[in-house]
């Protein structure tokens, strides 16, 4: 091998080398964002608001449709419609929301979207389905389903979610082509 292609393989190789190192700080980033999700108060109040309400006493359970709007400290979820599953041992305790039709899930500068959500509040997982996009700033993330621990700060992006299973409240979801895919901003 000659000294110039032994040099411009070293550039190349280099070039790589910064390439996903610059990759891997961003999607750092990322992930100490989803961390950030991780930090939110679960045992705050829950407000909420809709153009219907129906409780449903016997199944434990409220059904909110049309524009719903519910916030946890400074977590807003957005939906077509939610059931909140609740205990009443004494005290009216939420168990679980699932929310369908367009949800959102915003904090911050962060932004999450699928086709179905639920939110466990007994193991504290928020779980979206259904060609979920997540966005912070410039930098999107692109899946079949989201998986956020807020206990462990752990979150995970599969890249398919599709048929019907009881993580998505039974609803049926579709989730893109089987693979995560995002684009990351790459600083200055």
């Amino acid at each position: 091998m000659t000294q110039a292609a032994r040099s411009l393989k070293s550039t190349v190789l280099r070039s790589a080398m910064l390439g996903f190192a610059a990759t891997l700080v961003v999607a750092t980033g990322i992930s100490l964002n989803a961390q950030a999700i991780a930090g939110h108060n679960s045992d705050a109040p829950v407000n909420y608001a809709a153009d219907r309400l129906e409780l449903q006493d016997r199944q434990n359970r409220v059904v909110l449709a049309g524009n719903v709007v519910i916030n946890q400290a400074a977590l807003t979820l957005r939906a077509g419609r939610t059931v909140v599953n609740y205990s009443d041992t004494g005290n009216l305790s939420i168990q679980r929301i699932t929310a369908t039709g367009d949800v959102t899930v915003t904090r911050g500068n962060e932004r999450a979207s699928g086709e179905v959500a639920v939110y466990d509040f007994n193991r504290r997982i928020i779980t979206m389905a259904g060609n979920v996009r997540l966005v912070r700033g410039g930098d999107t993330l692109n899946g079949g389903r989201l998986t956020i621990d807020l206990r462990t700060g752990v979150s995970s992006v599969d890249g398919s979610a599709s048929g019907s299973s009881p993580v998505t409240g039974g609803a049926t979801v579709s989730g893109g082509n089987g693979r995560v895919s995002g684009s990351f901003t790459v600083p200055d």
